[in-house]
């Protein structure tokens, strides 16, 4: 019997859409041919996430690339209710954003973000954050459910 496999979307949740391009682009490059779905506030998000049809609560492995600093709320609320949601527990959670505040950083790692980078991107450093996520998303290809 041959496992199905579906293969992870990655959700970019950024406000800008000129980060937006740029680091698709970077994805791109990468060599990721995953499929991105960006949403550009929280409320849209969260929607996107945990109601629709395609989203990671009923339909399976994601990646969530998340900027903190949002229109209408802050990535660390997004983050907090990601992990504190059963099916979502594991998806791994990149942080985009501005800021290298120290605290803010343990902040996010606390709540259960992998990887942490800081805008504007640096190239190189971005790349080696997506070959890291490319393991990622070859590990969190999820079997269908039951086995």
């Amino acid at each position: 019997m041959t496992q199905t496999h579906h293969s992870v979307t990655i959700i970019m949740i950024e406000d800008d859409e000129g980060h937006a391009l740029l680091i698709e682009k970077n994805i791109r490059r990468a060599g990721i041919s995953n499929e991105i779905v960006h949403l550009s506030n929280g409320h849209d998000a969260l929607e996107f996430i945990f109601n629709a049809p395609r989203g990671p609560v009923h339909n399976g492995p994601a990646l969530i690339l998340l900027d903190l600093n949002l229109p209408d709320m802050s990535g660390i609320d997004i983050l907090t209710k990601i992990k504190s949601e059963e099916h979502l527990r594991r998806t791994p959670v990149v942080v985009l954003t501005t800021t290298d505040d120290k605290h803010e950083i343990e902040r996010c790692y606390d709540l259960g973000c992998n990887v942490y980078i800081t805008k504007p991107v640096n190239y190189e450093n971005f790349a080696a954050a997506i070959r890291q996520l490319g393991l990622f998303l070859s590990v969190i290809q999820v079997p269908d459910a039951g086995l």
